[in-house]
């Protein structure tokens, strides 16, 4: 039998990933590939019957989180954020034993603002609730970030940018908390780009006041549809905007990834944020590589290719 791929990061590559908060584009699908594939999915996700959160307290002005963790009750998505071309990468940075905590999809219409630059550690900042939180002493926070680009994303369809360098400081304080007001925040001209956080103002968190990125260290991350890139979300990024010299939009899917160490949700039965709250009464994380030896976490299990994945309780609980 031949050996099975190994995607790992090269030492190399590893250490670029570490100094610079990113790495990547890599091909994930040729982009005909999932031209079909993400046609097909776009169509069979509008069947919620089997979704985990319910769309009718998370409908909002600027995003809706019941479309949140897709990946849970559908085949394609499943299969997406266990590829062996993603975990392998990612569990060169975070160990053997990775959790996916979570999925979201971020289009990008003709016309739409470029989305402001932020970080995020704990992902406390829209409700004031942690969502992840590691360890004590940890050298680390945040998550790694996946994102695919399930169309082609150029700077002119409103590619994702990052700063590189910028994840291991923190410029924003999550626990000071965004306020949503979409009819305020939304199109802001910051520096002579159209800038918003959908319906919040993200520099409500700066620690520095008077503080701005520096934008001429920005890097643009044009991918083709089908490649994705991963970066630690304490990495200062921001995207550009949708100019509209096309008619296509510019969709992006984000699958989040953590060691099985950090606690997912901790003290809390919801998510808040973007004006709508959604219950975890359905909610797993999956395990894409290794054992969970901590406990903490609640884990969903599928079945079979087919079959949504079904929470179970914590360990401990």
């Amino acid at each position: 039998m031949s050996a099975r791929p190994d995607f790992s990061l090269s030492p190399e590559d590893l250490a670029a990933f570490h100094r610079n908060g990113f790495a990547g584009p890599f091909t994930l699908y040729e982009p005909d590939e999932i031209k079909k594939s993400w046609g097909r999915t776009r169509l069979e996700l509008l069947d919620r019957s089997a979704a985990v959160y319910s769309d009718d307290a998370a409908v909002s002005a600027a995003t809706n989180i019941s479309n949140y963790d897709r990946h849970l009750d559908h085949a394609f998505l499943a299969d997406h954020i266990t590829r062996p071309e993603i975990v392998h990468r990612v569990a060169s940075v975070l160990g053997p034993d990775v959790l996916c905590w979570r999925t979201e999809f971020f289009p990008k219409h003709p016309g739409d603002e470029g989305t402001d630059w932020h970080q995020a550690d704990t992902f406390a900042n829209a409700s004031g609730t942690p969502q992840i939180q590691w360890p004590g002493g940890s050298d680390f926070g945040g998550t790694i970030t996946v994102w695919c680009a399930f169309t082609e994303a150029s700077a002119e369809m409103g590619c994702l940018q990052f700063i590189p360098g910028t994840h291991r400081t923190m410029f924003y304080d999550e626990t000071k908390r965004m306020h949503y007001a979409p009819e305020r925040n939304e199109s802001v001209d910051k520096d002579g780009v159209r800038r918003g956080f959908f319906g919040y103002d993200y520099r409500e968190l700066q620690i520095d006041p008077d503080w701005k990125p520096d934008e001429s260290q920005a890097v643009s991350m044009e991918m083709r549809a089908g490649q994705f890139i991963m970066f630690w979300s304490t990495l200062m990024h921001a995207s550009h905007p949708h100019e509209g010299r096309t008619r296509d939009m510019r969709m992006g899917f984000a699958t989040r990834y953590v060691p099985t160490s950090v606690e997912i949700y901790p003290g809390t039965d919801e998510i808040e944020e973007y004006g709508g709250r959604v219950s975890l009464d359905r909610y797993g994380a999956v395990l894409v590589s290794g054992a969970d030896q901590f406990g903490h976490n609640r884990i969903a299990t599928r079945t079979t290719r087919e079959h949504p994945f079904v929470p179970q309780p914590p360990a401990g609980a």
